[in-house]
Order: C-alpha cells, then structure tokens, then sequence
C-alpha cells in the first residue's frame, strides 16, 4: 500500500536529506517550500534543483512575508548576520518569530489536503543554536496540537511529525546524506544573499566543518575551508 509525505524543503542540506530519508522509507514526498521574505532566497531555487535531483513530483511554493515585521537578522536586511560562532544558552538573531510554527501549520495543511500520512521535518536541535522550535519537546507537543485540530486526528487518524534528523550532530548528517546519495552541491545553507556562500556566517561555519569531518573538504565553499 503506498503512502504519502509532505516534507518542508528549505533548499538546504537538512531537508534535502530527510526527503532522501522519507523516499528511503517509502514515501510518495511531496515537497513544500516557503519564501518568507529571507535574505537567502536562493535556497528555492537550490529546493527545486533537489526536488528534481530525488525525483519529487509535486512541489508547491508557498509566499508569506515574515519580513514585513522584521525581528529576525534573515528577514531584516539591517540587521548583521552573527559569524562568530554558536554561543551556548544564546538564542542568536538568525532565530525568525514564530518561523517553524507557521510552517508546520501549513505542511499539515498541505498533509491533511492531500491525504498524507506524515510531514518530515529538517530540524535539528544538536549543532544548531538552541532554536525554541528545533527542541524535541517543542515537535512532541506540536504532535498534540496535530492531533487536536484536525479532522483526520479526531477520527484517530492523526498526521505524524516525523524529524528523523532532531538528534543527529552535524557530521552525522553529512554521513547520512552521502550515504543516501543526496545532492549535496546543489543544497544552499548560506544566510547571506549573495551568488556564492560567504564561508562566514553561522550556517555556513557549521555547514563547512561537518563537511571537512565527515572526509569531504571538496564539498565545503572555498572560503570557508579555513575555517
């Protein structure tokens, strides 16, 4: 019997790996992406490029300005990016209001549309910087609300949340998408806008430096591998 997944495509190296994760699981996916007013929009074009790459039918592309009220330093493009490193028990500007509780709103959506079983999600709360909405207990209560609110949980049939991901390191990502033969090249972490990753950011730092760990410096952005 087959079955039906909606996974949120960001165009980054974490989601792009849980699609590969929920396709190895047997998974029909379909894709959800959202361009929310980020400085890094040229991670949806790097979604479509994997959506291909792994074969992915149905894509949809959902627009919602979280940059209209700011709060956010990859929302509000007078803000500085943070590149000095994750700080522990420091919730960094990167952090965008209410940003994974909106989305996981519409992948149920989406889910419960189009009668699918589960939503993947690329969170991780191991190497990331303590985002509220990356937590374990943040997904298991959003699993409660899942099943409340909706028609297929009040029938006993709740849409599952699925973050195969949530308590990987870094490098154990990598590993796994190599593993699962994801198109690492064509993924985009970087926060700035730019044609090319700075190497310098946050997303960029940790991106690279589980790619040096894992054994594959050639898939780092060159001005990071000194980093």
């Amino acid at each position: 019997m087959s079955k039906t997944a909606v996974v949120l495509l960001s165009g980054g190296l974490d989601s792009a790996t849980v699609a590969a994760i929920a396709q190895g699981q047997g998974y029909e996916v379909i894709a959800l992406s959202f361009n929310y007013g980020q400085r890094h929009d040229k991670e949806l074009e790097a979604a479509q490029a994997i959506a291909k790459g792994l074969g992915i039918k149905k894509h949809f592309t959902v627009s919602l300005d979280l940059a209209q009220w700011g709060g956010s330093s990859l929302t509000d493009r007078q803000q500085t990016l943070p590149q000095m490193g994750v700080e522990a028990d420091i919730i960094p500007s990167t952090y965008v209001p209410g940003r994974n509780t909106v989305f996981i709103a519409l992948g149920l959506s989406l889910a419960e549309a189009q009668e699918a079983e589960a939503v993947f999600l690329g969170i991780n709360a191991v190497d990331y910087s303590g985002y509220p909405d990356c937590r374990p207990e943040y997904l298991a209560t959003y699993q409660q609300l899942a099943a409340l609110s909706s028609k297929v949980g009040v029938e006993g049939h709740p849409i599952q949340l699925i973050a195969p991901l949530i308590e990987l390191s870094k490098v154990d990502i990598v590993k796994k998408a190599i593993e699962l033969g994801v198109p690492i090249a064509q993924t985009w972490s970087c926060y700035q806008g730019g044609a090319e990753p700075c190497g310098k950011c946050d997303s960029c730092r940790i991106r690279n430096q589980a790619l040096i760990a894992a054994g594959h410096p050639e898939l780092a952005s060159a001005v990071g591998q000194g980093l």
